[in-house]
């Protein structure tokens, strides 16, 4: 994407200010409901709401700039924005399957889609089977007659796994197959699934796109066919749209969302390098970093990565990492990331104590975001905090 596409993207695409008396920023339209003069207009908007604002649970003035300007990043046909990454997950997954489906997934994906494929959809008989992704031979071995979608999610974010979306892409063309990919890691900035034959691409607004850690949105964009077949039905029957000044919040992180990626990229590289020299630093996961493991595809299909890492700890006891996490002063410990403040999250929060295993390099992980402070100012607090593990 050029300098000149991003730019009228962010500044200029689905803002009519001359409508709104030139105003810069473009007003929230924080209506529930929109009136009619005459029968037949009603009429009219009732055979296509799709295409009408009648009622803010689907459409809206202010959404629609926000969904204008997502579609044109991921250089996709149309876009759908949801209350949350988890909702357009179950959108997209549910509105591609019926009874007696099969989803192939890669394995671990993001805990709420496990949670439908493991929980919600068997209930209704869809199954679904779990690959190695970054293997192209382990879809084509998992895909079934029944195999309708197959769920992606690259790099994913904790190991960073990648799939090689123009195989899979080809693969699942070829047999009819649905795709979709959760973008949440990269954005549209640093890698467009579209352009590499994905059908559907989502990701969790409340990260980069949102920016300010004060939003909780998802965004899914496709061709404009799957986009009116899914607000048609699962985004309106289950009342899973965004208000009016969610949609408005994620427009002005828009507006910031290259300048911020920018900044966070040239601290992540800092920190990564100073981390190298530490210790108690095991091993350091990051896609773009030539000791990756798929280095190369991480080359081929994103234009960049920032502010997302894992390090593997050299701890024997649970307790080291807890005291890492608990001894830092000014990264918080939390969920998410992408928002403008530094956040650390250790994995074996996620499991008992009793269960920890120190030869499992799982368990070992801390994830690390790096947000907009100086690399120096978290350099220091990590500093600090591995010289209290000692």
């Amino acid at each position: 994407m050029s300098t000149y596409d991003l730019s009228y993207i962010l500044n200029e695409l689905g803002e009519e200010r001359e409508h709104y008396f030139n105003a810069v920023a473009p007003p929230i339209i924080q209506t529930s409901n929109f009136a009619f003069k005459k029968v037949e207009d009603l009429h009219r908007v009732f055979e296509n709401e799709f295409g009408a604002y009648i009622y803010s649970r689907g459409l809206n003035p202010t959404l629609d700039i926000l969904r204008k300007k997502l579609a044109a990043l991921d250089r996709a046909e149309d876009c759908l924005v949801f209350n949350s990454g988890a909702s357009a997950i179950y959108a997209s997954v549910v509105s591609n399957v019926q009874s007696g489906d099969h989803i192939v997934s890669v394995k671990k994906p993001y805990s709420w889609a496990q949670k439908i494929f493991d929980q919600t959809l068997p209930r209704f008989g869809v199954a679904t089977t779990y690959v190695d992704g970054t293997r192209i031979e382990e879809f084509e071995r998992a895909i079934l007659p029944t195999t309708k979608l197959i769920y992606l999610e690259s790099p994913n974010t904790w190991d960073f796994a990648l799939q090689d979306l123009r195989a899979v892409a080809e693969l699942a063309r070829a047999e009819g197959i649905t795709t979709i990919c959760d973008n949440s890691y990269c954005t549209p900035l640093h890698q467009q699934p579209i352009g590499m034959g994905i059908d559907m691409v989502l990701q969790s607004a409340t990260k980069y796109i949102g920016g300010h850690s004060d939003v909780v949105a998802g965004v899914l964009t496709g061709r404009h066919d799957m986009m009116e077949k899914i607000f048609n039905n699962e985004l309106m029957a289950m009342g899973n749209g965004i208000s009016p000044f969610n949609a408005w919040l994620l427009i002005r992180g828009l507006r910031t969302l290259p300048s911020r990626l920018e900044r966070i990229t040239k601290t992540t590289h800092t920190v990564i390098e100073w981390l190298r020299s530490q210790s108690r630093v095991e091993r350091i996961l990051f896609p773009l970093d030539p000791s990756f493991p798929q280095y190369e595809l991480a080359r081929r299909q994103m234009s960049g990565a920032c502010g997302l890492i894992t390090i593997v700890l050299r701890a024997e006891k649970m307790e080291e990492i807890v005291t890492f996490c608990e001894s830092l002063r000014h990264i918080l410990m939390a969920v998410s990331w992408g928002g403008h403040e530094s956040l650390v999250m250790p994995r074996c929060a996620s499991i008992q104590p009793s269960a920890f295993d120190a030869g499992n390099e799982e368990h070992r992980m801390v994830r690390l975001y790096v947000g907009l402070e100086e690399a120096a100012y978290l350099v220091a607090d990590m500093e600090q905090a591995f010289a209290a593990m000692s």
